[in-house]
């Protein structure tokens, strides 16, 4: 039997859910979609897959019938929306992931810490820059110490939404912290940048970290773990690459890498990512709005065999 899952958020984060769900997962089953705009897309589009719909927000997602058989809620709203949101879910024993900023739960990239969040009660997904970058820096750091990390996100300026262009500074934010809580890194900073090119251009990252490797094996080692994991997140996100091979250069004695770190760092190591959507709803330009979704699917479908697990058991 499929676990069922809600929708909280008829938008573009949340349609590209819905569907991903629908065509993707043989394991999860779309039991609400749930909005606050009657005439979204995203809610006609649910209506005509068969899908149970709402538009009276997560109030109306508690009254719908079938909601005692939904165990697991996406949150595609925005980080102000999902505290409260969680508030008036808490009391019904789900497991929520949320897709926005809020990062009221710890923060999960499924190719780094998967396994050590299956069973909480809420986890957040970070950022799109996030998910895209802390699996390198993540990479580097098992390698070598990282005392310094910088990504910067370049994503389409018609894939930014009003939810994404609200929450800029929850953006950098959570995207820093999960830079250093997540990824390893000593310091973290997080850019993002809305590209307006037109035509629009799919989403490119940069991972700059400062590392001490002096040994020219450690650096070899650095390129091959970057390597597995791009490999690792291509698994669930095909559309992410490696733009060119990672570049490790020695850091100039004269460059003031002291305003950074005061650790001691030998080189600086530089990763170019390209993300491309798979255009189940949204143009593949808009790759970073996939890899949240992408994500989170693979989140879910890991809390769902877990819970498959733990009724196994008890049976």
């Amino acid at each position: 039997m499929k676990t069922k899952v809600a929708v909280i958020g008829s938008g573009n984060i949340g349609t590209d859910l819905m569907i991903k769900v629908l065509r993707l997962s043989d394991t999860l089953e779309v039991g609400a979609m749930v909005g606050i705009a009657p005439a979204s897309d995203g809610l006609a589009r649910a209506r005509r897959l068969g899908v149970p719909v709402t538009a009276e927000g997560v109030e109306g997602l508690v009254r719908m019938d079938g909601f005692e058989g939904i165990r697991i809620v996406f949150d595609a709203t925005s980080a102000k929306a999902h505290v409260a949101n969680a508030a008036v879910l808490a009391p019904y024993g789900k497991q929520l992931v949320d897709l926005t900023p809020a990062a009221i739960g710890p923060m999960v990239v499924p190719a780094v810490n998967l396994a050590d969040h299956v069973a909480a009660d809420n986890v957040n997904m970070v950022t799109c820059g996030g998910q895209a970058t802390i699996p390198v820096v993540a990479a580097i750091s098992r390698v070598a110490p990282v005392p310094y990390a910088e990504i910067v996100a370049s994503i389409a300026s018609k894939s930014a939404g009003p939810g994404t262009r609200a929450n800029i500074d929850e953006f950098t934010e959570t995207t820093s912290h999960a830079i250093e809580s997540v990824g390893g890194a000593g310091r973290g900073k997080a850019v993002i940048v809305l590209n307006p090119a037109e035509p629009p251009l799919v989403m490119r990252d940069t991972v700059l970290a400062l590392v001490d490797a002096p040994e020219e094996e450690t650096r070899e080692a650095i390129r091959a773990s970057v390597a597995a994991m791009v490999e690792r997140v291509a698994a669930y996100v095909p559309g992410y690459r490696l733009k060119r091979r990672v570049q490790i250069a020695p850091v100039p004695a004269d460059q003031p890498v002291h305003t950074l770190t005061p650790e001691r760092v030998t080189h600086q190591v530089s990763v170019f990512l390209e993300v491309e959507g798979a255009a189940h709803y949204l143009p593949a330009y808009a790759g970073n709005l996939d890899i949240m979704t992408s994500a989170a699917l693979r989140m879910a479908e890991a809390m769902a065999a877990r819970g498959s697990e733990l009724q196994g058991a008890g049976a």
